[in-house]
């Protein structure tokens, strides 16, 4: 383990800016890329057109940067550690600006599905070093508490407004654009960040760890590529068992390493502290819950509500409002009624959120899923903060970059697996559900196989029948297709509240409510656990 020191970041390190204009500058890149995250989702069905791509390749136009950026967070993290945040920060703000604007030029769909995956690396490199500088600017607790729960919001209001900028770019440009609109954004930040920013490192590593970075890129990435094939090749499949399985192979053998050198890129004794493991098991679960609902929500938007891109996203930002309205007040709330009871409030707030959708219908009154969002970002708001706040105020702050990228890939982890297990157990239920409803009807069966396999394709059915057979036959498969969707949808939902409730259930019994401040650090830089108060 790590040599005892008391060293600290060299005064050169300290900031010379106001800590809340560095603030504002490391939540500029972090909007930037959770956008980009969900901007592309809105872009498939012109990929489609434009581009000619298969299912299989949207699929991968997505996941190839998930694959990467996950993968590479905890490397990346570390490396920041090492080497200083700032350069590393700086480093990734070029890349993901180039491999945006070849990205957008791109030729064809496997061409795009390759630069988003360098994307992955400039992603990666960006992320965890935003939180693990601003950690070692705020050095005062409830100041930092603040600045995460400011950073915190401004992902939350991110992933919302993705949808939006993306509808809005596509009424208007060209498909390239929702790929291009990165770039002036990136170039104001790097200036900035050049600018404002200090730079910090660990001062107490002077070595690398070669061996333990291939271990957790190849862990990691077998992990979220299991995940993500998943649903392709069924849960129970050799192929997933051998996939899920050398990932836990690679991962334990990773534990056992970081275990046995003095200088490991992830201190795993760290994950005996409940304060941070039971606060990334609370991120883990609140984004899996998210990302499975988004996934089911915006089709229900599009295909069955009837609203194109731009209208579906706009429906979409009162849960980034309420979510930004919550985030900052969430730091309040947990300095005064302590972090254990804020997050699991948030995660059971998330859970009646989500229990909720499940009476929604074809014809719900928007306002009715207005007051669902309230409880669902309200609720992710109150989560998040706290959370990541107990998991880098758990550690000190010459370890804040791999902190961060642990918050990182346990937020990407979840999203990936919430979008798998959701989307897989609603498309189960949506294309029996559909068969049954549509049996002895005169759908040809080749066109009943097209239809199980998205709503989007369903309604294509229903149009298509609707030319042949008139409109009373495009009622029909559409109604069906509909009364499917929706069994699938509270099938899903009913997963989500059941997994957020969980959570709450988990950081009540295993979230401390405070850290004894400075024992914390001490306590790690000896390679022991921290003593936390319940």
């Amino acid at each position: 383990m790590n040599a005892p020191t008391d060293s600290l970041d060299p005064p050169a390190t300290r900031p010379a800016r106001s800590p809340w204009l560095i603030l504002a500058v490391l939540c500029t890149t972090v909007f930037i890329i959770v956008v980009d995250g969900t901007i592309v989702n809105v872009a498939l069905p012109t990929f489609v057109r434009e581009l000619g791509a298969t299912t299989s390749q949207l699929q991968w136009i997505v996941d190839a940067y998930v694959l990467v950026f996950a993968g590479l967070l905890m490397a990346a993290g570390s490396l920041g550690d090492r080497v200083g945040r700032k350069g590393v920060l700086q480093i990734g703000l070029a890349i993901f600006g180039l491999t945006s604007v070849a990205a957008a030029f791109a030729g064809s769909a496997g061409e795009l599905i390759a630069w988003r995956a360098v994307m992955g690396i400039g992603g990666a490199l960006i992320f965890p070093a935003t939180l693990a500088i601003l950690v070692n600017v705020f050095t005062v607790p409830k100041q930092r508490a603040v600045a995460i729960a400011v950073w915190a919001a401004t992902s939350g209001l991110a992933v919302a407004l993705g949808p939006v900028s993306g509808g809005l770019l596509l009424r208007h440009f060209w498909w390239g654009s929702v790929f291009l609109v990165n770039v002036p954004v990136i170039l104001v930040a790097m200036v900035l960040v050049g600018l404002a920013v200090p730079t910090s490192r660990d001062t107490t590593l002077h070595r690398f760890d070669p061996a333990g970075i291939v271990l957790s890129i190849a862990g990691i990435t077998a992990l979220v590529w299991a995940v993500i094939e998943g649903p392709q090749h069924g849960w129970f499949s050799i192929t997933s068992a051998l996939a899920f399985g050398a990932a836990a192979a690679l991962l334990a053998t990773f534990v056992w390493w970081e275990r046995r050198i003095d200088h490991p890129m992830l201190d795993v004794g760290v994950f005996t502290n409940m304060r941070f493991t039971a606060g990334s098991l609370s991120v883990t679960f609140a984004f899996f819950a998210l990302f499975g609902f988004i996934f089911m929500v915006t089709q229900y938007f599009q295909f069955v509500r009837g609203y194109d891109t731009l209208e579906a996203g706009v429906r979409t930002v009162p849960f980034a409002l309420f979510t930004g309205v919550a985030a900052p007040l969430s730091a309040k709330l947990a300095h005064r009624f302590g972090t254990k009871v804020v997050v699991a409030a948030g995660l059971a707030s998330m859970a009646l959120g989500f229990a909720w959708t499940t009476t929604l219908a074809v014809d719900s009154s928007y306002w009715l899923i207005v007051g669902q969002m309230l409880f669902m970002g309200g609720g992710l708001g109150l989560v998040n903060a706290p959370a990541t706040e107990a998991i880098m105020g758990s550690l000190p702050p010459e370890k804040a970059g791999v902190g961060s990228a642990v918050n990182d890939t346990t937020r990407e982890l979840g999203g990936t697996l919430g979008v798998a297990i959701v989307g897989s157990l609603f498309a189960s239920v949506y294309a029996s559900r559909l068969g049954e409803l549509l049996a002895g009807s005169p759908v040809p069966a080749e066109a009943l196989a097209t239809a199980k396999e998205s709503v989007g394709a369903g309604a294509a059915v229903a149009q298509v029948a609707g030319d042949q057979f008139g409109p009373s036959a495009q009622e029909l498969v559409q109604g069906a297709v509909n009364t499917s969707f929706m069994e699938g949808f509270h099938a899903g939902s009913w997963v989500s509240a059941g997994v957020v409730l969980v959570g709450a259930a988990l950081a009540w019994r295993f979230l401390p409510s405070r850290a004894h401040g400075a024992h914390v650090v001490h306590a790690l830089r000896d390679g022991e656990p921290s003593p936390v108060s319940a």
